[in-house]
């Protein structure tokens, strides 16, 4: 395949995961619709160019830990589009008894880790990364985080440990939207400029196009994850990225759509 093939291939898979964000959101009458949609890119990077994913029970794979659990609905988008999960299971979105909830679970094939609470991901990925090198392991641990959950002070000691153990198998991606759910996080907890403070705690700080799926998987296939410091990828993304009257608007954090809203949200994400 070309390399614009590949590119296409990659934008339409995003294209894609925000399509399915909207309509099961819709069906569902649930929220957490931008958080899901600032991260399909990112999130498309990683299934389209950069896990290496295998069998759910092959101790070998990258982990992938979804430390910003509100925005499953993107991961659940995904794992369906390569086919981990089926199509009933995506339609269970928020059901009864569904294993796809609003948070992710892992019983849920190819969900490592359960989250929703924040700040514990890279916690739970820095365990999972040192498990690796302790078995000598080449697999690789992926935390997708959101910047307003650098609030938590749990974030900052797990940092603190990766970078004391050398975890160069652990990736940590950060999602600057630059909101949360009651604010802006420059007026909730202004942590800026961020990458200063993951340098100062040693780690290796990369600043990046949130929505750039090809210099994403470009950035993270170049580094070194066999020695030397913890990764991090401080990605610079639209909140609501794709639907215009949701990009960077707080109440799309946890609004429902109306039909109205969501017939123009997805015409625009269909191009009509």
């Amino acid at each position: 395949m070309s390399g614009g093939g590949v590119a296409s291939d990659r934008l339409a898979f995003g294209t894609e995961i925000r399509r399915l964000v909207l309509r099961q959101s819709k069906r569902a009458n649930v929220g957490h619709i931008g958080s899901a949609l600032s991260i399909a890119d990112i999130v498309a990077a990683l299934f389209t160019g950069v896990l290496r994913v295998g069998h759910v029970d092959d101790p070998e794979r990258d982990r992938l830990i979804l430390s910003k659990g509100h925005a499953a609905l993107a991961l659940y988008s995904a794992l369906y589009l390569s086919k981990r999960i089926g199509k009933d299971q995506l339609d269970s979105y928020c059901g009864d008894g569904s294993q796809v909830g609003v948070h992710p679970e892992h019983q849920l094939p190819g969900i490592d880790f359960s989250t929703g609470s924040l700040g514990h991901g890279l916690s739970i990925g820095a365990g999972a990364a040192l498990a690796g090198l302790m078995l000598a392991s080449k697999r690789r641990v992926f935390v997708l985080l959101s910047d307003a959950e650098c609030n938590e002070g749990s974030v900052w000691e797990a940092v603190m440990f990766a970078r004391q153990h050398q975890l160069a198998n652990l990736i940590a991606i950060v999602d600057m939207n630059g909101q949360q759910a009651l604010g802006y996080t420059k007026d909730v907890l202004d942590l800026g400029p961020m990458a200063d403070k993951w340098l100062a705690f040693g780690w290796d700080v990369h600043e990046v196009d949130g929505h750039d799926t090809a210099r994403m998987i470009e950035t993270i296939e170049a580094l070194d994850c066999i020695s030397g410091p913890p990764h991090v990828l401080l990605a610079r993304t639209v909140f609501g990225k794709g639907v215009s009257f949701m990009e960077s608007r707080i109440k799309w954090h946890y609004m429902p759509m109306s039909d109205d809203e969501f017939a123009t949200a997805i015409g625009e994400i269909d191009g009509t």
